[in-house]
Parts: C-alpha cells; structure tokens; sequence
C-alpha cells in the first residue's frame, strides 16, 4: 500500500518545523534547542488530574508527570510507566502531554510519564536504569498512586518503546510483576546487523524518520560500537524471551523500523508470549498521536488501547 494520502501533508508539514539531523556531524545541543523552542500543542483532552514529581534515581532525581484518568474509580488503577520517544536524545514530559492523557482516559489506567536522561550527556545505560528505577519506584508507591500493583504495564513510543522492552526483560528478571507492555514502532535492534532488514532500504528516506537519523540517534545514544550487542540496548538479542509480560506491538507500513518491530513479534509470539501486532497501512513514524488529523491513528490507539484493556482487566 502507498503512503496514506492523510499522511503526505502531515510529514511535509512535520518536516519544515521538527528538527532535521543532516549528518553524522549534526550537534545534539542545538537538535535539542531546537525541539524545545517548537510551539507547543496545548492540552486537547481534559483529565482527572496531572502532577508533577521528581522521584529518586540513584544520584539524581527522574521527574516524572502522573496522570489520573477522568471518572471515579471503585478501587486502585491499573498503571502504566510511559516513556517518550525522541531518539534518546530529545523530547520529554511536555511532547507527550496529550499522548498520555489520551492513553490514561481511553484506558482507565493511571499513567507515569517519564523524562528519563538524554544522550548524549548521558549515553546508555543512563535511558535505561532511569526507565527501571521509575518502574520500581511506581510498583513501590502504588498505593499512593492509587494503582494495583498486579496490573502494572510498560508503553513507549519509538525510543520509548526500546525502553519499554528493555525494562519488561528486566522486570522479568529482577521484578517488580510486569502484566503488560505496549510499544509503539520501537526501536528494537541497534546491533551490528541492524540495517539488514527491508524497510531500513525501502523507507530510507521520504517519511519524516531516515535510516541516516537512526544512525545518528544511536550514535548519541551508545557508548561504543559494542553496547549495540546488548539485549539492554537490543532486546531481540536476549538469550530468552520466555514469561515476558503479554505484548502489544504496533508498526508503521512506511517506517524505517517496521521490519525489526515485527520480527521482535514474532520472537516473542515463538517464546509462547500473547502478542497482539498491528501494522499501520500507509502510516509512517511518529503518526500514533496524530489522531486529530490521522484516521490511522485512531485505527491503531483502537487497537493498542482495547488491547491494553483487555489484559489489565479493564471492563
């Protein structure tokens, strides 16, 4: 299927005012100065209630945003620890604001987001520890938080969605229980072979996210070439993915990182774990949160939010 005809002006339009990254050279500062001086969309969804924390992570503190979802509740929530994409690089609390309204009305779930560490001050594994410290910080606070600890999920967006997966592998490991994990076009394979699948070369350029800003993203993002080969980076590299917590995982037809999403579906559905994967048609990176002006979006938060519901046991 070709690009979505909805779609084309979005990415034009996406492309003149987000960030461009033109080579290996591009510098993550002014990327990043750039990213927080676009113009804000304000709130569009009202919500129960929205506070702001900072919450311990070792040495330094994470800030966290808690949404409450609309409505009253009989008893604890079920949880959800977001966390934002922006290529560990850039974005935070603020770019998702209507992302995360939206995932807590439409889900009845109390959602943390998290403004985990950026690259390339803080290169791997700062994303990653944050993003496990906030889990366990969430699981040991639930009763303050007003959420039953035996429905907790993970959910991220692009390099959120790496995060995600990466925390639910050591949840499962370490804990606390994990009931859930939705990622959205995640960033799943950043190791030496990471370009080999189809859509790295069929969707190189010309839907808003290039393979060259990919290689860029994690080149900020690692240390060294090596950090690629771990399962805390690339999650499709874990010896087992076995008891992970049940997966929705949703790509994008027109995505650089559709092939490797959807292979890392298959190597969870293969290790008996319940995966729900739906391919956007037609849609393109970043398109999830477009649902005010994306028919596709809408399709696949329908998706992704039934499903969530579904196993958090959401009626």
């Amino acid at each position: 299927m070709p690009l979505d005809p909805e779609a084309a002006p979005i990415i034009e339009l996406m492309e003149q005012f987000f960030p461009r990254i033109s080579g290996p050279d591009t510098d993550a500062a002014e990327v990043r100065a750039q990213a927080d001086a676009m113009a804000r969309v304000p709130p569009t969804e009202d919500i129960g209630s929205v506070v702001d924390r900072a919450i311990p992570g070792g040495a330094h503190e994470i800030p966290v945003r808690i949404y409450e979802p609309v409505g009253s509740a009989s008893g604890p929530r079920p949880g959800v620890v977001y966390y934002h994409g922006g290529g560990w690089t850039i974005c935070g609390l603020d770019t998702h604001e209507n992302g995360c309204r939206r995932l807590a009305n439409e889900t009845g779930c109390v959602v943390v987001s998290v403004d985990y560490r950026l690259a390339p001050e803080h290169k791997y594994p700062a994303a990653a520890d944050d993003a496990y410290a906030a889990l366990r910080w969430v699981a040991d606070h639930a009763d303050e938080l007003g959420i039953d600890p035996s429905r907790l999920a993970v959910a991220g967006d692009s390099a959120g969605g790496n995060l995600a997966a990466v925390v639910a592998l050591r949840a499962r490991d370490e804990g606390p229980p994990v009931a859930f994990q939705l990622l959205v076009y995640p960033v799943i394979d950043s190791s030496a072979t990471r370009n080999d699948y189809a859509s790295k070369t069929d969707n190189a350029t010309g839907y808003f996210l290039s393979t060259l800003q990919m290689e860029w993203y994690r080149q900020q993002y690692l240390p060294d070439d090596d950090a690629g080969e771990h399962s805390g980076v690339s999650p499709n590299l874990a010896g087992s993915h076995a008891g992970l917590a049940p997966a929705c995982i949703v790509s994008a037809e027109m995505d650089p990182l559709r092939d490797e999403a959807e292979h890392y579906a298959g190597q969870l559905e293969a290790a008996g774990v319940p995966v729900t994967l739906y391919r956007a048609e037609g849609m393109f990176h970043g398109f999830f949160n477009l649902d005010a002006v994306l028919q596709g979006a809408k399709d696949a938060q329908v998706v992704a939010f039934d499903t969530m519901r579904r196993h958090l046991g959401v009626a």
